[in-house]
């Protein structure tokens, strides 16, 4: 049985972030081999959710319906990730950083994630320190641990 990664879309979601990580989940990396992972969609309501160039995705789950076995998170940027509706996303990035399971933030998400101090004590990267340090605000400390880099890996914490 495949392992679900969620990915997480609030209203303005970039849509093509998503549409390069989605196709190598569902049909695995290497061609021919196996895939683990089912890629399912998530939003703060199960209504649809229309992405910065005007695409409209009927989420799989709301917030509230999430099943308890998903393998990862993958909070897909846009620009809605300093709203109020982003907020109701950092129980479940709190859940999946305890349960150790992936937590990847992609753009203005992996600043939502600084913003919520879930990247002071791991590598990371964002859209640039000074981007990340003005938009995170003061609960960001991590700045020792910033590496200029397209994406970083440490642990379970992707961005």
């Amino acid at each position: 049985m495949k392992k679900e990664i969620l990915f997480v879309l609030l209203k303005d979601f970039a849509d093509w972030e998503g549409a390069y990580i989605a196709p190598n989940l569902n049909l695995g990396v290497e061609p021919g081999s196996e895939s683990k992972y089912i890629v399912k969609t998530v939003s703060v309501r199960k209504e649809p959710v229309v992405s910065i160039g005007g695409f409209k995705v009927l989420p799989d789950y709301g917030i509230h319906d999430i099943p308890a076995d998903y393998a990862g998170i993958v909070l897909i940027g846009g620009m809605s990730w300093f709203t109020p509706e982003a907020e109701t996303i950092v129980p479940l990035v709190k859940e999946a950083i305890e349960k150790k399971r992936l937590v990847a933030g992609i753009c203005n998400a992996s600043v939502f994630l600084g913003r919520h101090g879930f990247l002071n004590h791991v590598n990371h990267t964002s859209n640039g320190l000074d981007y990340l340090k003005q938009f995170a605000g003061v609960n960001y400390t991590g700045e020792n641990l910033y590496m200029d880099e397209l994406a970083v890996r440490a642990g379970n914490i992707v961005t």
